[in-house]
């Protein structure tokens, strides 16, 4: 039985899980694999630390350089993050004609096309297999099940919550009616948030994310770099607990969903915060826990819920890639499944659609002063860009003492699905009013059937 000697860059949190599960796991993998999987060498900065994990039978090295470099290591995992270092390592093993698993998101969302055709170049045009299925929602196996289980279906859009940080601070806001600047501080103590939370709280690491699951689900390469000039990213971070309040009370929860359509005029692909009905199985997903949705035209709608971070939950979707990778290992290269589900030959270039030619619903927060006219000024404005109103909800008035002892309330508006640019527009001119008096907060809303 031929042995499969493995190399990992990175023996942090992840890289430890791989190493530990697939110790414990070991007879279970073999034959799953058909083949003995040995890790045989491991990378880290620290090698005193390194040491503390692996048996003396592992080589260990501060220099990841060595682990491409040794021809005994058939497959690289690279496990240290980054667009920069990380680049060059994989690009570097693909030369070397070594497999690589990674699980690095922002890599393959922003390099991945450079990086897969380089894998298909290997070995004298023989190829080599890029495996990512940790790079999104952790141990979930959304991946494999967009390219390969439900690959008789014309995959209509996915929708998922794909951030774990950013799904506990909406869970504990919702729960507890606590700000968002709060809930950020005890997600940063219990671990669940980076002492800089910025890719997380601003739908960077969502949007890496859901820029692969895009590309597997339509045939394109990944385009989180045209999601950024679309300016379809957004963060949680001007959510506050009065609309997670109000969405509620209108039967619907609000989550942070990276969301990918097929539509006439392209793609849809979007981050940002979107109010989605309280019975539909993803609004219930709590915590730090992720959830994929995915609508195929032939299977309906299914849902994918699990760990989306973590040691061992990533480390379970490291080990499966190890184990299709060794699997296809003697495979002819066109026999092999495809790095983006589709053969290359048959890659799409659909378009972004731009973020005002997008038709979806609304929720409105409109802060006004409590005065006759008010709301149907409001209305009429919105019917005269084509904005047609679902449910309205207006709160008891408050007085504001700041200001000559005004009252103040909120109107809440839901919309039928309109054209975001017709939104914009409405929005444009009732902010004009007299009687506006803050900040009007604009979420999108999704029904997911």
């Amino acid at each position: 039985m031929k042995n499969i000697q493995i190399g990992i860059i990175g023996l942090g949190t992840v890289g430890t899980g791989v190493y530990k599960v697939l110790k414990r796991n070991q007879t279970e993998i073999v034959r799953r694999a058909g083949c003995d999987i040995t890790i045989g060498m491991v990378s880290r900065r620290d090698t005193a630390k390194a040491h503390e994990v692996v048996d003396t039978h592992t080589i260990v090295t501060d220099n990841p350089q060595a682990i491409i470099d040794n021809p005994d290591i058939d497959i690289v995992i690279e496990l240290i993050g980054g667009c920069t270092v990380a680049k060059e390592l994989v690009l570097a093993a693909i030369h070397a004609g070594k497999h690589v698993i990674t699980a690095n998101k922002a890599l393959l969302a922003i390099h991945g096309e450079e990086i897969f055709a380089a894998a298909k170049a290997a070995n004298n045009g023989l190829g080599v297999m890029v495996a990512y299925e940790a790079a999104v929602a952790g141990g979930i196996p959304i991946i494999k099940a967009l390219r390969e289980g439900l690959s008789a279906n014309h995959i209509e859009w996915v929708a998922g919550i794909i951030n774990g940080t950013t799904n506990f601070i909406l869970s504990e806001m919702r729960d507890k009616g606590l700000n968002f600047t709060d809930v950020l501080k005890q997600a940063q103590a219990l671990g669940y948030a980076e002492a800089d939370p910025t890719f997380d709280i601003e739908g960077i690491d969502a949007a890496h994310k859901a820029s692969l699951l895009s590309a597997i689900a339509f045939g394109t390469q990944p385009q989180f770099l045209a999601m950024q000039a679309n300016n379809a990213i957004e963060g949680i971070t001007q959510l506050t607990a009065q609309d997670i309040i109000y969405a509620e009370q209108l039967g619907y929860r609000i989550k942070l969903l990276g969301i990918s359509k097929r539509t006439t005029a392209g793609i849809e692909l979007r981050v940002h915060p979107t109010l989605i009905p309280a019975q539909c199985l993803i609004a219930n997903v709590e915590g730090a826990m992720n959830a994929v949705l995915v609508k195929g035209d032939a299977v309906g709608a299914t849902l994918y819920y699990g760990k989306g971070a973590g040691s061992e939950p990533t480390a379970s979707a490291v080990i499966a890639d190890i184990i299709d990778v060794a699997r296809a290992m003697n495979s002819p290269a066109h026999s092999r499944v495809p790095a983006l589900a589709f053969q290359d030959h048959a890659l799409d270039t659909l378009p972004i659609v731009a973020m005002n030619a997008i038709v979806t619903s609304y929720y409105l927060r409109i802060p006004v002063l409590d005065a006759p006219g008010v709301l149907a000024k409001i209305a009429t404005t919105l019917a005269n860009t084509r904005i047609s109103i679902d449910a309205l909800l207006q709160r008891e008035s408050q007085p504001n003492l700041n200001i000559n002892h005004e009252e103040h309330t909120d109107i809440i508006v839901l919309t039928h699905e309109s054209r975001e640019g017709d939104m914009l527009k409405a929005l444009s001119s009732i902010r004009e009013f007299s009687f506006i008096r803050g900040q009007i907060v604009m979420l999108r809303k999704e029904s997911l059937t």
